[in-house]
């Protein structure tokens, strides 16, 4: 009997170790499955491009002041505003009613020039005539030398007359000239094909030569004006150990990123660096030029110009794997354990709002937490890595 106690005894303490065994693999599998699931990269390096964003105001190549050469009432306004037009296309008109009174005016005192050189004219002749005949009768001794000389004086008095007559009916004809002129311009044309901009005068408006009617846009070409800090204009020119032109040569194709994110289709090109800094910001303004054979882009957009920056053997992470204390950078590397570890890092100045250049802090092999940082990652927290998406693998290598 005591045989059969002692057997039994060791029984129950078997079966008490297999469920205290059960419960804690059970336990540590649960905590495991506790740890949360976030996605991890290995760093690696290669050569990283990115693209440094300067914020730039764009405008066509020639962009041109409408303004009316004649004063009066604005008749009708014949475009709208963004609608394109060509080259000699009627724009506005003013009201003609004065303008055609003053052609009607000049021409009437160009009639009477005209009939003021004929009078002249018409007396000279009759001055040489009286010259003439008065020569004969000084000839004979019947008139004095000095009654001769009055004729003589009366004809170059006369022809005096025509030369202000005639020199009357060229101003008339002068006068005549402008106000025709004035007449054509009560059509305000286009000097050049391109798009219309704001127009804030309708019809009845009273404007002059010194009134902005509108800007016509010419933007099959359009320049985005952007500027350069001090420290970027000597980075381009070598501390000045170089030409600027030779330094514009040496430069990549730029593209557009528009207010919307989107890319922009045609790459464009630094033209020009105004070679005197603004006293009061420090920096030069600068000019690219792009295509614009859609007319996307009009004058006064915005868009941020895109200059592309090659590093070579470059350590390439996403912004989002990143957070900052106190100016300083951080990312979550992860140990053998799949523990994270708050690693300080620096980065470089070149970015493309998405990623950043890492120039010390992290090296080819490590893995870094790109999912939840800021938000659930934290430090000596215990995870399960798993491989990132497209949008998170950066330059790296993803997670085997």
């Amino acid at each position: 009997m005591m045989r059969i106690k002692k057997y039994s005894g060791h029984l129950a303490l078997a079966a008490l170790c297999s469920v205290l065994l059960c419960s804690c693999n059970g336990s540590g599998q649960q905590q495991q499955e506790q740890d949360p699931e976030l996605a991890v990269i290995t760093i690696g390096e290669g050569d990283a491009t990115l693209e440094n964003g300067y914020p730039a105001s764009l405008h066509g190549k020639n962009d041109v002041e409408i303004r009316p050469q004649v004063s009066g009432f604005i008749t009708r306004v014949c475009v709208a505003e963004g609608q394109r037009v060509s080259k000699g296309q009627t724009l506005f008109t003013i009201d003609r009613v004065q303008l055609e009174a003053a052609v009607s005016a000049a021409q009437a005192q160009v009639a009477q020039a005209q009939a003021a050189i004929v009078a002249a004219q018409a007396n000279v002749n009759t001055a040489r005539t009286n010259a003439k005949n008065n020569k004969i009768l000084l000839d004979k001794n019947i008139i004095s030398s000095s009654a001769y000389q009055t004729s003589v004086d009366a004809v170059n008095a006369a022809e005096a007359q025509v030369n202000q007559a005639r020199a009357a009916a060229n101003a008339a004809n002068a006068q005549l000239v402008s106000a025709r002129k004035n007449l054509s311009y009560a059509n305000v044309t286009a000097p050049a094909a391109g798009i219309v901009g704001t127009i804030d005068f309708k019809e009845g408006a009273l404007v002059s030569p010194s009134t902005l009617l509108t800007i016509l846009s010419n933007n099959g070409e359009m320049e985005a004006y952007f500027s350069f800090n001090e420290k970027e204009v000597l980075d381009l020119t070598n501390g000045g150990r170089r030409s600027l032109q030779a330094a514009l040569d040496s430069l990549p194709t730029v593209t557009l990123r528009l207010p919307n994110g989107e890319k922009y289709a045609y790459s464009g090109k630094i033209t020009t660096v105004s070679g005197v800094l603004d006293a009061a910001t420090g920096s030069a303004q600068v000019k690219a030029t792009f295509p614009n054979p859609d007319g996307m882009l009009r004058s006064g957009n915005t868009a941020n110009v895109m200059i592309p920056n090659v590093s070579r053997n470059a350590i390439l992470i996403p912004q989002k794997a990143t957070y900052e204390v106190q100016d300083m950078k951080f990312v979550y590397t992860l140990d053998k354990d799949n523990v994270t570890h708050a690693t300080p890092i620096e980065i470089s100045k070149d970015n493309d709002g998405q990623n950043y250049i890492v120039t010390s802090g992290l090296k080819a092999g490590d893995r870094i937490v790109v999912e939840g940082v800021g938000i659930t990652v934290k430090d000596k927290m215990k995870i399960r890595p798993k491989k990132p998406g497209t949008s998170d693998q950066a330059a790296q290598q993803p997670q085997q």
